[in-house]
C-alpha cells in the first residue's frame, strides 16, 4: 500500500515532508575480494529483535543483536510507526531480514560465508541519534570478519 502525504493528516504530513535529510561528501569507491570471497552480515531496519529482548522506543537510535542461529519463530518486531505495514514480515521474515536467502547464497557458495551475528535498527529514528551505534556496530562486524553487509531498509 502506498501512502501519500494528502492522504495523511496534516500534522503528520507536514512533519514528514519537513525532515531534514543529512547531506555527506562523496563516498570513495572501495575495491575488495569477490563475493565469493567476502564474509556477509545482515543488516535490517525493520526493528527487529529476539523474544525477549528490549523492545525499540520512539527516536531509538541503537541497534539490536540477532545470532545467526536464531530462528524465525523467535524474532519480533517493535517498530513504532503507526505507518510501518507489517504485513510482509508476518507472511515471510525474509521480507525483511534475508536470513534464510544469504543461507543458500553461502551454501552455494555464491557468497564466502555468513556473518555469527546480524543487526537490526528501527528505521524511524533521527539519523544522529544512530550515528554512536553505528560506529561501535562498524567494530563488531569488523571483529567478525564482515566484509561486506547486505543492508535491508525497510
Amino acid at each position: 500500500m502506498v501512502k501519500r502525504l494528502n492522504d495523511m493528516p496534516e500534522g503528520e504530513a507536514r512533519h514528514l515532508a519537513n525532515i531534514k535529510c543529512p547531506t555527506y561528501d562523496d563516498t570513495p569507491l572501495l575495491s575488495g575480494p569477490p563475493l565469493a570471497r567476502r564474509r556477509v552480515a545482515l543488516i535490517s531496519t525493520a526493528g527487529l529483535h529476539k523474544r525477549g529482548d528490549r523492545p525499540f522506543q520512539p527516536g531509538d537510535g541503537s541497534y539490536r543483536v540477532i545470532p545467526a542461529e536464531t530462528p524465525a519463530t523467535d524474532l519480533v518486531m517493535s517498530h513504532i510507526s503507526v505507518n510501518f505495514d507489517r504485513t510482509g514480515f508476518q507472511q515471510d521474515h525474509n521480507v525483511v531480514f534475508p536470513i534464510d536467502r544469504l543461507r543458500e547464497l553461502a551454501a552455494a557458495g555464491v557468497v564466502g560465508s555468513m556473518a555469527s551475528i546480524h543487526y537490526s535498527f528501527m528505521g524511524a529514528f533521527p539519523p544522529e541519534a544512530a550515528e554512536p551505534h553505528a560506529r561501535h556496530l562498524a567494530g563488531l562486524l569488523k571483529s567478525d570478519g564482515v566484509d561486506a553487509a547486505l543492508l535491508v531498509p525497510v
